[in-house]
């Protein structure tokens, strides 16, 4: 799992998972850009946050550098990778955590905070890994990983906007796996579970950011992506990191019911509770007919 070297960009690095992701990258030897808007939790705003990360990093010893860009602006996400490439020269990994909330029920939810929530989550995501895929791709190396949520495997009430950019993630990996494998560039999902800032948003949380539970803090995720992270990476895998356990989550289809090419819609209703059936459900990573 070593990244003695490389160099990664992890985005919203300023507070919570991704400061903990970089930390724990810059101290096994990774060259760390450091990105943050340095806004709220809703996105509004900005900051400093980066720099305090990057001293934060130097002061051990490691190297790093910060870039307040937005990663759900193209031309921010495009400053990211050339931040990467002005002070490192290349870019190894890239570690897509940045991410906001508007959480709302869907009835109540307006467009604007759909839209919000999708740009810098998934388009965000899309657009870092977009200008940072032809260096990998050209060098034969690279270390993606998206963040997903059990609030887009799941569900989660008030979140759609969010779980259907976390669910984006899931599909956007299960492609780019595919697209990098010939070229050694491994695509990942991280779907993690800690207190932050973000969690502590939730209506109802009695989550504490600045003082979590021993067994819910942010930096007991961070060991599976520097597993992600690594040489040894897995490929097009979702893991599951929260208080020191890990997992892994994959898709699993039945093995469904033949009813030809003359079937009609009495047909599949008739057969309704086979064709749900998940007893004898196996894991899938192509569509069933292939």
């Amino acid at each position: 799992m070593s990244v003695e070297g490389k160099v990664a960009i992890v985005t919203g690095a300023g507070n919570g998972l991704g400061r903990q992701h970089a930390l724990l990258l810059a101290k096994h030897g990774a060259k760390i850009v450091v990105n943050d808007l340095g806004g709220s939790v809703d996105g509004s705003g900005a900051g400093d946050a980066a720099d305090a990360v990057v001293e934060e990093i130097r002061a051990s010893g490691g190297q790093a550098a910060a870039n307040k860009a937005s990663v759900s602006d193209r031309e921010g996400a495009k400053s990211i990778v050339e931040t990467a490439v002005s002070e490192f020269g290349t870019v190894d990994i890239v570690v897509n955590n940045a991410g906001i909330l508007r959480d709302k029920s869907f009835k109540k939810m307006t467009l604007d905070e759909w839209d919000l929530v999708i740009n810098v989550h998934l388009n965000g995501s899309a657009y870092v890994t977009w200008h940072a895929w032809p260096i990998m791709y050209e060098k034969n190396y690279g270390r993606v990983i998206f963040t997903s949520s059990v609030s887009g495997i799941m569900g989660s009430f008030g979140q759609s906007n969010y779980g259907a950019a976390k669910m984006g993630m899931v599909g956007l990996m299960n492609n780019l796996a595919r697209e990098g494998a010939s070229h050694n560039v491994h695509v990942n999902c991280l779907s993690p579970g800690a207190a932050t800032r973000m969690t502590a948003s939730v209506p109802g949380s009695e989550i504490d950011p600045d003082n979590p539970a021993e067994d819910n803090h942010p930096g007991l995720v961070s060991p599976a992506v520097l597993l992600m992270a690594g040489e040894d990476a897995p490929n097009g895998r979702i893991i599951q990191a929260a208080g020191g356990k890990f997992a892994s989550d994959m898709v699993y289809a039945n093995q469904g019911v033949d009813m030809g090419i003359d079937v009609d819609a009495e047909d599949v209703v008739a057969n309704q509770e086979a064709i749900l059936d998940m007893a004898t459900a196996e894991p899938k990573t192509q569509f069933w007919r292939v």
